[in-house]
């Protein structure tokens, strides 16, 4: 029978009488120290003829009948030649270095940013065409992750999403970026294989077709009039839509242009070369629908340098909105009102959409190209520096009061552009 009763070290608790061990037999003891917060129950043995010493609990957790059971089950394992103190320490370290792994482990979202500052801000014209790809595809399908965790199938799942999304363009661009982003964590000993390595780009969707995909007179109507009924559209999002209509410009431009590009008294945008696909500088003529779309987006800005400036405080850090920001919307509210028979269409279609109705106006070929910032091709492009600053003018203006008449709902006022004859 034991020596020690629950009477008997509830009462030592209540005097707060401390000893360093009183023994219940068969190696089990009790301890009750200053610093202890209650009893503690100590297991002590010989492995190897040394002594050995091995903490069981404190008396408010572990009671003297449940004490005294754990102490038979470590003499058991004594017996058989466990060193039972040992193993308890193996356990902890073991608990200790999985937390210390979890806490320090490098996830695919800290990889991606770490690539982003290292590789590409800086080093790449348009950064944000990567970082697009990042926070819109890569992250949300794999960012959790870590580094270790990534399977190919991590990465064939999130190919087949974005296919199914329709956009296998995207997705082997996003295949490319992830590629690029394990070789720089193989290089600096984060992983030593890559889980994308065996990915091509027929794993990706392939080759997407040329879009051909372009807003015709009524779909304009319809287009311009959800954005005045569309619930959750701002109005900063009309404007933006209407200019890159009007302007026929990359939505890039616009949306990462600082306010100072434009002289709103003089009606010209200044977008400078390295702000252009083309390396090319133009003055864009503005159209006075589109300076007052301007200044009104300027008003707006407040004390932003950037026309269109962050709405919200973001991880990113960029001082303007995302370049998906406005198409997102305009899938969440705008398409849901053209109605189903309304084929799907993004930002960029407006492009193909303003060449198409430019030249329908009347407009020349080489004209209209021009207002897209597009290089003439040929002999013309080699020898004609003349930027038909005037006849973009025109056409532009043009192609402005016909998106005014259809927002208005008479698109029969338009007068085309004639052609000039030649000689």
């Amino acid at each position: 029978m034991g020596k020690l009763t629950d009477v008997a070290i509830r009462n030592w608790i209540k005097a707060g009488e401390l000893f360093e061990g009183r023994s219940d037999g068969e190696g089990l003891s009790l301890r009750y120290r200053e610093r202890d917060s209650a009893p503690r129950w100590l297991f002590r043995y010989q492995m190897g003829g040394k002594a050995r010493v091995l903490q069981l609990g404190s008396y408010r957790d572990l009671s003297l009948a449940d004490a005294r059971r754990t102490a038979k089950e470590m003499r058991a394992r004594v017996a058989l030649g466990f060193d039972v103190a040992a193993e308890k320490k193996e356990r902890r370290q073991e608990a200790v270095a999985k937390i210390d792994a979890v806490r320090n482990a490098v996830t695919v979202s800290m990889l991606a940013d770490q690539y982003l500052t290292a590789r590409i801000i800086g080093r790449w014209k348009h950064p944000n065409i990567v970082r697009s790809r990042i926070e819109r595809d890569i992250k949300p399908a794999i960012g959790s992750l870590t580094l270790a965790d990534v399977r190919p199938s991590h990465i064939d799942a999130m190919l087949k999403g974005i296919v199914k999304r329709g956009a296998p363009t995207m997705a082997t661009d996003v295949l490319r970026w992830v590629k690029r982003m394990f070789d720089y964590a193989i290089k600096r000993e984060m992983v030593l294989t890559n889980p994308a390595a065996a990915f091509d780009p027929s794993d990706a969707g392939g080759k997407e077709d040329a879009r051909q995909r372009w807003l015709t007179r009524a779909e304009l109507v319809r287009l311009l009039g959800a954005m005045k009924v569309a619930k959750g559209w701002v109005h900063e999002n009309t404007l933006t839509v209407k200019l890159l209509l009007m302007l026929a410009n990359r939505k890039s431009e616009l949306i990462e242009a600082p306010i100072k590009e434009f002289d709103l008294d003089g009606a010209v945008w200044h977008l400078p070369a390295e702000r252009t696909k083309t390396n090319m500088a133009i003055d864009i003529p503005l159209p006075h629908q589109a300076v007052e779309a301007l200044r009104e987006l300027v008003r707006m800005a407040g004390e932003s340098a950037w026309l269109l400036p962050a709405r919200k405080m973001q991880s990113r850090m960029i001082p303007h909105i995302d370049v998906n920001t406005v198409n997102a919307a305009m899938a969440k509210s705008i398409r849901p009102l053209m109605g189903e028979e309304c084929e799907r269409f993004t930002m960029h279609d407006f492009r193909r959409t303003a060449r198409t109705h430019l030249e329908a106006l009347g407009t020349p070929p080489h004209i209209a190209e021009r207002c897209l910032n597009h290089k003439l091709k040929g002999v013309v492009g080699i020898y004609n520096r003349h930027d038909y600053f005037e006849e973009r003018k025109a056409a532009l203006q043009a192609w402005a009061d016909l998106l005014t008449d259809l927002e208005a709902g008479d698109s029969g006022k338009v007068v085309p552009i004639k052609r000039k004859k030649a000689g």
